[in-house]
């Protein structure tokens, strides 16, 4: 019985389930391969290399290969429509014509390192269009008028309370930085109010944010420098956060400031409606991404997106 065991061969129906032939595959099919370090660090070859890393890399070389294309993109790649204004028909405007890149991130960037990069983008004028939350507007000023510092996210907000810390993740932000933006802020909105009275200044969030960015004066800032190159930034949910806090307790002080959300979303729209083409980089979800994308569907998509792979937008 042992020796017939031993001679025996394998069950058809285990090997024909095991060794089962592969499909041809294409010859274009993209080999998986990482980055060789013994050949230096190169920055552009290492980032090319993510989108053969796999998993997750693959979607950030993705993210990585679609945003380079927004940068280098021209009108004059373009075939000139036939239907083209007069103005666009020119060379030498098709070519200086680029994609306007609209930039949308969550509050919680700004409140991590990730505001020192947006900051440069925005220094540089590397994106068109910017669209946060009220924590991410907030919060980039309040940095300017105080530290953050590293916690962990194990700490009770209870305990943090009662010792006047705030907790963002592991983020510690004292409640004096709080203090300091009320401090801060009250005379601006005081200035605000008197040229709605006086001006018949109608107030919008981006403007509202436009002036912030003016009187904080500091090159630390996201939006003094969008102030300085005159980005437009947009934030639908302006008081959802301590600046509505402020503009809550400013009600009682002194009264009467609107802040008119309707021109904001015509503004937002028309700078899609009155692009040539235009990109979308969404880093987090929820507002800044609707408020996006409901522009871009006026006329188009492009996309980065950070989101799972079921809510990624892939619209062109």
């Amino acid at each position: 019985m042992t020796d017939q065991l031993e001679t025996a061969q394998p069950p058809q129906m285990a090997s024909q389930a095991v060794f089962v032939a592969s499909a041809p595959i294409p010859e274009n099919a993209i080999l998986i391969q990482g980055y060789d370090f013994n050949q230096g660090v190169d920055y552009e070859k290492l980032m090319a290399s993510l989108f053969t890393t796999g998993f997750q890399a693959t979607s950030l070389g993705e993210a990585i290969q679609i945003t380079n294309d927004m940068i280098k993109w021209r009108l004059s790649d373009e075939p000139i429509d036939e239907n083209e204004n007069e103005v666009y028909r020119d060379p030498e405007t098709r070519s200086k014509t680029r994609c306007k890149i609209f930039l949308g991130y969550t509050s919680n960037l700004v409140s991590a390192g990730i505001r020192d990069i947006i900051r440069y983008l925005v220094q540089h004028r590397m994106v068109d269009v910017v669209v946060s939350s009220a924590g991410g507007i907030e919060e980039d000023f309040i940095k300017c008028l105080g530290p953050t510092y590293i916690g962990a996210f194990s700490l009770p907000g209870a305990e943090l309370r009662k010792k006047g810390l705030n907790r963002i993740g592991n983020l510690l932000v004292p409640n004096d930085n709080y203090c300091a933006f009320e401090d801060w802020v009250m005379p601006v909105l005081d200035q605000m109010l008197k040229e709605q009275k006086e001006a018949g200044t109608i107030w919008t969030p981006s403007k509202m944010i436009k002036r912030l960015g003016k009187v904080i004066d500091n090159p630390q800032s996201i939006y003094y420098w969008a102030y300085k190159n005159d980005i437009p930034v947009y934030c639908p949910a302006l008081t959802d956060g301590s600046l509505g806090d402020m503009i809550y307790f400013h009600s009682f002080k002194n009264p009467g400031l609107i802040v008119d959300i309707a021109a904001d979303i015509r503004a937002v729209n028309n700078e899609a409606v009155h692009a040539k083409k235009t990109g979308m980089i969404i880093l987090g979800g929820g507002v800044i991404k609707h408020h996006i994308c409901n522009a871009n569907l006026m006329v188009r998509f492009e996309y980065t997106n950070v989101g799972y792979f079921y809510s990624r937008i892939h619209v062109k």
